[in-house]
């Protein structure tokens, strides 16, 4: 009896248990469920439709996390691997068939591989977004080598018509040719219209830097093709990420090209660094005359690396800004006043009273030659053949070469009224004839040498040594 109580009540139990094991056993198989239904859902519903639109596709994208965006990827990589094998499947039957049901197959081939070269441009979105937000570089890698390995493989093994039709569907796909060409029809009319806009916006810049006073006309130059450039890279920027162009690589290829250029450009480089060094220190601006670098002339032009100058004769010289920051700089018209410097030399008879007051009424004629300063004319030097005279008035920075040609001129035909010479260099030679007791060889009288027998000088009678007679006598 004791062993049915037993047994009925451990039936009790077991009836009463039963149900809570059966429960918790559901309940462990749900907590084993949750981390795959949790990655199922670790990114918004609808992201993985294949015929979503790519720029909504890529708006949706920008709030999701690392996390997301790697599941997001695997998601399209399994439909990416579906529509591939369904492409693999048409191209071995094309392989297997001939005639129109090759034809046939070949046709849904290339349609296969238009909807999948869709999806691998949402695929290849996913990825991009990835790696923006600091994704696992292997994983990103390994995204991209799947999609890079399949294209190339099926491009090896097919056929030319089947390449003909996909490159032919490709050039009128929306998401394809399409899509390139209305980028690139965008970035050319922008830069048309940059253009426009950075010209309108440099005029506006030498407008307002015409008004500071402290600013070379180099400078302003400079400046304004400065903000001329800047207007059109900052403007061709902001459409490039318009149109939804990663621009950071150009940054980095910019940065590389300009590393290695900085190398290979040295001398290019110091001609730019001299170019700001003279903007900045403005030691001449355009119109100056200047003699630098072994040339004289009038500025021209100055760019950032040379510097344009016109000669006198109207030759054009451009010379390195680094030969002319590194040389001395002669900038004759930086002063509104310069001094013309003349010498005039009268002969040694002539009276210095009268040529002093013929140069200073002439000077003090010319209507260029300014009063303050006033002129200095001084005897300067007593020279070799004449008494040197300096005249020194001051005039306008412009009216130099006319003041010292008009003087010059003037002074001459003065002295010519006045009947002052202007002497030329001239030597007065002195001869001084010794005894003959002094010189013996000289009266030897042997045949070409010597004085003559019987004559009075060393001339008379003198044919020279050609015109000796043969026997060696003295000529008769």
């Amino acid at each position: 009896m004791s062993r049915i109580l037993q047994l009925v009540l451990v039936l009790s139990l077991l009836a009463v248990t039963a149900p809570m094991q059966l429960a918790y056993a559901q309940d462990a198989a749900a907590q084993d469920a949750a981390p795959t239904a949790e990655a199922a859902s670790d990114y918004p519903a609808g992201l993985v439709t294949p015929d979503i639109d790519l720029e909504e596709l890529e708006i949706r994208l920008i709030p999701l996390t690392a996390g997301e965006l790697s599941a997001l990827a695997g998601a399209w990589q399994e439909i990416a691997r579906e529509q591939t094998e369904a492409v693999a499947d048409k191209q071995i039957e094309v392989r297997n068939a001939s005639g129109a049901a090759a034809d046939t197959a070949r046709n849904e081939v290339v349609e296969l591989t238009r909807e999948r070269q869709d999806i691998f441009a949402r695929y290849t979105a996913v990825v991009n977004m990835l790696e923006k937000k600091g994704g696992d570089e292997a994983e990103i890698a390994s995204l991209r080598a799947y999609r890079s390995a399949i294209v190339v493989e099926e491009k090896q093994r097919a056929d030319w018509r089947t390449l003909m039709q996909q490159a032919q569907n490709w050039v009128f796909s929306k998401d394809g040719g399409l899509r390139i060409a209305e980028r690139v029809g965008v970035i050319v009319a922008a830069l048309f219209g940059l253009l426009i806009v950075a010209r309108m916006v440099r005029g506006y810049a030498q407008r307002f830097f015409r008004r500071l006073p402290n600013l070379s006309k180099l400078l302003q130059a400079f400046m304004a093709m400065t903000v001329y450039w800047l207007t059109i890279a900052i403007g061709l920027m902001i459409v490039l990420s318009a149109l939804g162009i990663d621009i950071a690589p150009l940054f980095a290829l910019v940065g590389g090209a300009s590393f290695i250029a900085a190398f290979a450009m040295q001398d290019t480089l110091g001609n730019l660094a001299a170019g700001l060094m003279i903007m900045i220190n403005r030691p001449f601006d355009e119109g100056d005359y200047v003699s630098v670098a072994g040339t004289g002339g009038t500025v021209s032009t100055v760019s950032i690396v040379s510097t344009t100058v016109l000669t006198p004769d109207n030759q054009v010289i451009v010379i390195p800004n680094s030969r002319v920051w590194g040389d001395v700089i002669t900038n004759v018209t930086a002063s509104a006043t310069r001094r013309v410097d003349l010498v005039f030399g009268i002969g040694y008879d002539d009276s210095i009273e009268t040529a002093q007051q013929t140069l200073e009424e002439v000077v003090k004629g010319h209507a260029m030659v300014l009063t303050d300063p006033a002129p200095v004319i001084r005897v300067n030097e007593l020279a070799d053949s004449s008494v040197n005279f300096i005249v020194r008035p001051w005039t306008k920075a412009a009216d130099y070469w006319t003041v010292y040609w008009d003087l010059t001129r003037a002074v001459k035909e003065a002295f010519d009224r006045k009947g002052i010479s202007i002497p030329f260099p001239q030597t007065d030679m002195h001869i001084r004839v010794a005894s003959e007791a002094a010189v013996p060889a000289l009266t030897a009288g042997s045949a070409g040498r010597g004085r003559p027998r019987g004559a009075p000088d060393y001339m008379t009678g003198d044919s020279g040594a050609e015109n000796a007679p043969e026997d060696g006598g003295e000529e008769r």
